[in-house]
């Protein structure tokens, strides 16, 4: 008996269903049966499915002789389930790497609940992807298993087949199957979630719910959309045959579908013309028939409610139309007074800047205002301590002000205060560009610090890559950097780099970045303290994996299954995620030894923290070759990436460490030793020779007396590579190699 039968239900849907069959076969997890069931679709999908049935034991074909739909094609699949659980999912979705993984370790935590749901995220075909609104109802903390009653707000999830794992003698014992038409996924998950005697929830996206641009069956105008009244029916009649069920949920129930009604019929694509006025009188029948006197209905969808007991179709469209020209007026209102308040702060800055500049005043801010930290901050940090009476401040969104040092004031971007400073300030500190209408004024000293060392091309060398300037202005690119007065290098690759493709009248200063001092000044308690605070288990070896962004993909890109990789490792691994930081999601959630560290709001720490780094084409491996810890590029796709941004040499001739061009090698280095030993020592040394010339960890001293207090000789001098004492791993090398040389012995 597999452990898992994956129900796929296929109608016209062969641009999709390759994708679609192939997340489930290349799963970590192989103790599964795949059952394709095709409903006569009228393409090629038959076929596509009898190929893979071919190639692979665990997939059963089943061909239906005439369409039956979704909810009927699902049936034919269980029918032939032997499984012990049933997992749904459309032929245009996808599970995600190590979704069947993670769900058959959170079934066996939770004692082999009835129905485990797990999370989803909405795929674009822009290439965006969105985690469902309602993830915070999935925590595992707490009761687990547990009945719906202990968390109703699970009913706030998506009410789909899709997203939940369904122990199989269960449903047969209930003896529940999907009904026909529209909306089959009603009457199968609410009274399953109601009847369920356990539940348990995974807090992490296994499957991506595509979004279609056209094929979308609830996205296309048709009076199938009437089905639903038929689909409460149902819900309706499971409660009056289980009175103790009724009692609970009717109202609750009753809610829910008056909200789905409401969400049909303001859905201006779905009823078709004519047939709107009708759906609003069945729509009030159903509201009458199913109405629990007494039930509160929330303040915010009391209109909703109020259209569908009234069932009027000529109050609804009165109603509209006052709604939509009130919008349009909050609208134009908003617009005028961001006009007329940008207006005043134009105005405002034009004063400041006639005023005088305060010498004593610096202003600081990093990565487009995302919060304390980097080059800048390592600066505004050496600058309150080397030079008494500084007055510093930082520019960064609210939401990152709780990174920002008491001693700083906190500047919010587009405020009369943000402008003061801009125009005040002597010292203007960024490691990208501030705001365009920035006026540097005489006396005004800006420093760009950057934010790693060049292997893509930057700047002027990005004219001739379009998937990476994305319609950059090379004209603006060059006003911003005729204001920069300094421009920090921590070696002369990057001097030679930036001098080319920011050509313009700044002094370079080759001091190193002062955001890698604290790799020489940390302490082996503070690195065991940042492991703690991480959750990093005592004695586990930590890999940082931080992979770089991707010019010719709109959304980042996870190939390694890091369960399966962790699962061939053992117990002694563990992996820190770090997202680059221009996606907004996470590389994947943290589950019990991946750990997410997207949001730690210092890079630095998590290098600290970590016994070894796996990246592929990011800076990062320059910053952390100053640790003099072990370095794995994972360059499993150079060719697309030289080919869309282009880099200033290739990488693979000359590593930091082990290089790896697949999951598979990739795993084999970290399991036998090879990452640790002694050639990825001498590639390791090379590359530091040549990229860590300057950081000894006093880069920023170097800065601050040189640009602020005017110091030109005297400067702390560069410590040499062999004199420089980094902060030592939480486990030594020999100790790392010990470990991981114990499955197939140590290769050098």
């Amino acid at each position: 008996m597999p452990r898992f039968s994956v129900i796929v239900p296929v109608y016209k849907v062969q641009a999709y269903l390759h994708e679609c069959l192939e997340s489930v076969l290349a799963q970590s997890f192989t103790d599964l049966e795949l059952i394709a069931v095709d409903d006569c679709s009228p393409d090629a999908s038959g076929a596509l499915i009898d190929e893979f049935a071919a190639l692979d034991p665990r997939v059963k074909a089943v061909h239906l002789k005439e369409n039956v739909g979704l909810g009927m094609a699902r049936n034919a699949g269980m029918e032939r389930a032997t499984g012990e659980y049933l997992i749904f999912l459309d032929s245009d979705d996808t599970l995600t790497p190590g979704a069947l993984h993670a769900i058959s370790d959170r079934l066996k935590q939770t004692d082999e609940p009835d129905v485990l749901v797990y999370d989803y995220a909405r795929t674009y075909w822009s290439g965006e992807a969105v985690r469902n609104q309602f993830a915070g109802q999935l925590h595992e903390e707490g009761q687990a298993p547990f009945r719906l009653a202990d968390r109703p707000g699970l009913l706030k999830v998506l009410m789909v087949a899709w997203n939940k794992a369904h122990r199989r003698d269960f449903i047969e014992r209930e003896g529940f199957t999907f009904p026909t038409g529209y909306y089959e996924d009603t009457p199968w998950t609410y009274p399953i979630l109601m009847a369920a005697g356990s539940l348990a929830t995974l807090d992490r996206v296994c499957v991506h719910y595509r979004q279609r641009r056209q094929g979308n069956i609830l996205g296309t105008t048709s009076r199938k959309h009437f089905d639903i009244f038929d689909q409460y029916d149902r819900v309706f009649a499971f409660l009056d045959q289980h009175p103790d069920l009724s009692a609970a949920w009717r109202a609750v129930l009753f809610r829910r579908m008056v909200d789905h009604l409401s969400t049909i019929f303001t859905k201006r694509d779905r009823l078709p013309r004519g047939s709107r006025a009708e759906f609003l009188r069945k729509a009030r029948a159903h509201y009458r028939r199913y109405r629990v006197p007494g039930a509160p209905v929330r303040v915010r969808t009391r209109v909703r409610h109020g259209l569908v007991r009234l069932g009027s179709h000529r109050t609804y469209r009165g109603l509209w139309t006052a709604l939509r020209v009130r919008s349009r007026a909050k609208r134009y209102a908003a617009a005028t007074r961001r006009r007329l308040r940008g207006a005043r702060l134009q105005l405002h800055y034009r004063v400041q800047l006639r005023l005088p500049v305060r010498a004593d005043h610096a202003v600081f801010s990093s990565y487009w205002g995302r919060g304390y930290g980097c080059n800048p901050g390592a600066l505004e940090a050496a600058m309150r301590e080397l030079v008494p009476g500084m007055r510093t401040a930082w520019i960064a969104a609210p939401e990152h002000h709780h990174t920002i040092p008491t001693g700083t004031r906190r500047l919010r971007p587009g405020t009369a205060a943000y402008w003061t400073a801009l125009a005040r300030s002597k010292y203007l500190v960024n490691n990208v560009n501030f705001d365009r209408r920035l006026v540097k004024r005489p006396g005004q000293v800006l420093v760009q610090t950057q934010h790693g060392t060049p292997l893509k091309r930057m700047g002027l060398d990005l004219q001739d890559r379009p998937a990476a300037a994305r319609g950059t202005d090379f004209a603006a690119l060059l006003r911003n950097a005729d204001k920069w007065d300094y421009v920090l290098s921590a070696n002369r690759h990057s001097t030679l780099v930036w001098e080319r493709v920011y050509p313009s009248g700044y002094a370079t200063l080759e001091y190193g970045y002062p955001r890698n001092d604290r790799f020489q000044q940390a302490t082996s308690a503070e690195v065991a303290r940042l492991r703690e605070g991480l959750g990093i288990p005592h004695g586990a070896i930590a890999v940082l994996y931080a992979p770089t962004h991707r010019d010719y993909r709109r959304t980042q890109r996870l190939t390694l299954d890091l369960e399966r990789m962790l699962h061939a490792l053992g117990p002694g691994f563990v992996v820190l995620t770090r997202a680059h930081h221009t996606y907004d999601a996470p590389l994947t959630g943290s589950s019990g030894r991946i750990i997410d560290v997207s949001a730690h709001p210092s890079v630095e720490s998590l290098c600290l923290a970590s016994d070894a780094l796996v990246t592929d084409y990011s800076s990062l491996m320059f910053d952390y070759a100053n640790l003099d810890r072990p370095i794995v590029l994972y360059a499993d796709d150079w060719d697309a990436y030289e080919a869309a941004r282009g880099t200033y040499f290739d990488v693979r001739d000359f590593p930091p460490g082990a290089v790896a061009r697949s999951e598979d090698e990739l795993t084999d280095i970290l399991a036998t030793g090879h990452w640790a030993g002694s050639r990825s020592a001498q590639l390791r040394r090379a590359f530091r020779e040549r990229f860590c010339a300057y950081d000894d960890g006093r880069a920023a001293e170097r800065v601050v007396r040189h640009v602020v207090l005017g110091e030109r000789s005297g400067l702390p001098s560069v410590v040499p590579l062999d004199e420089r004492h980094p902060a030592p791993s939480a486990a030594a090398p020999q100790d790392r190699v010990a470990v991981t040389g114990l499955r197939s012995g140590t290769r050098t």
